[in-house]
């Protein structure tokens, strides 16, 4: 039976490329890749009400290592759309010749995008990846060149699409075609298009050296400050925020949350000693404790918890110092 691999975000685009494929008879695997920028979720829920067969693999490593010096560069934020897209198809053509796989399938669409889905582009990614000719792209086929599995006629060129623009009429004419009622509305879902996460990142990248995933998990949650010595201090923001802190937190890191009241959870990523005042200061502030009040805040570091008294850090300052 002929077998394909789909790159698979949980987006409507690529869950009709891959009924298009499996309308031909053809077994389709999706896959979804992860990344401190962008993660499975979407794509495991869809997966699963839509009864297919989903992989998921972490490709942190290769992906920080394209991060770092892009070839074709960023976009509007820090989106290395085009090196991103390539090194998405190199790991999907990995998986099809581990697999046996016939060729690979995405859901993009021609001028949907405008960095990353124009013709030139997908021609870039096409010769860089080394699979140009093995991936089909079933919403545009009929506008673009036929790749090797629709010139062997292992699938039905004419019974693709020819989707082209930002409009979603055509998709939502196949979605009531295939009985797809329910999907994600389209946006998204890489943090690096994000400007408020792409500030952070600018931030980080100036003030540390990065040598840990980590780091850049960390910047998706909380408030974030830069103390006058250089520390990074990181306030949750509700309780969500607080229970990821709390699974990224180190054994050498500084810790504070209020003694005897609600409040956030605040995390200072290798906090020593001096970072104890503003970290714990930042924590009532952000409580919601009396101004003229101190408050009491355990701090906690290297296995060690102790209480200390502090006022709030005024609203001044933590203007001052938020990122």
């Amino acid at each position: 039976m002929t077998k394909a691999i789909a790159l698979f975000s949980g987006g409507l685009d690529s869950i009709l490329a891959v009924r298009l494929v499996q309308k031909q008879n053809i077994d389709v695997t999706c896959l979804a890749l992860t990344s401190p920028f962008f993660d499975a979720t979407k794509a495991k829920a869809a997966a699963l009400q839509a009864g297919l067969q989903l992989v998921v693999k972490d490709i942190t490593g290769e992906y920080l290592q394209m991060f770092a010096s892009p070839r074709y560069g960023f976009g509007k934020n820090m989106n290395p759309c085009i090196d991103c897209h390539t090194l998405m198809i190199k790991v999907a053509g990995r998986m099809m010749e581990e697999t046996g796989a016939d060729f690979l399938i995405t859901g993009e669409v021609l001028g949907q995008r405008p960095m990353s889905q124009n013709r030139q582009s997908i021609n870039l990614v096409a010769k860089n990846s080394g699979y140009g000719d093995f991936t089909l792209r079933p919403l545009s086929a009929r506008l673009l060149d036929p790749v090797k599995p629709e010139r062997e006629g292992v699938i039905d060129r004419s019974m693709l699409e020819g989707i082209s623009g930002r409009g979603r009429k055509d998709q939502m004419r196949l979605a009531r075609l295939f009985g797809i009622s329910d999907y994600p509305p389209p946006a998204g879902g890489c943090l690096l298009t994000d400007p408020i996460f792409t500030r952070r990142l600018k931030e980080m990248m100036q003030h540390e050296k990065i040598n840990s995933p980590r780091q850049y998990e960390l910047l998706r949650f909380g408030r974030h400050f830069r103390a006058p010595d250089g520390a990074k201090i990181i306030v949750g923001r509700n309780a969500a925020d607080n229970d990821a802190l709390r699974q990224l937190a180190c054994a050498s890191d500084l810790t504070c949350s209020m003694a005897g009241r609600p409040g956030p959870f605040v995390l200072v990523p290798a906090g020593d000693e001096s970072s104890k005042p503003l970290a714990a200061a930042l924590c009532a502030r952000y409580a919601n404790a009396p101004e003229n009040v101190e408050a009491e805040v355990l701090c906690h570091r290297a296995g060690l918890s102790g209480i200390i008294r502090i006022s709030p850090l005024a609203k001044e300052k933590c203007a001052q110092l938020i990122i």
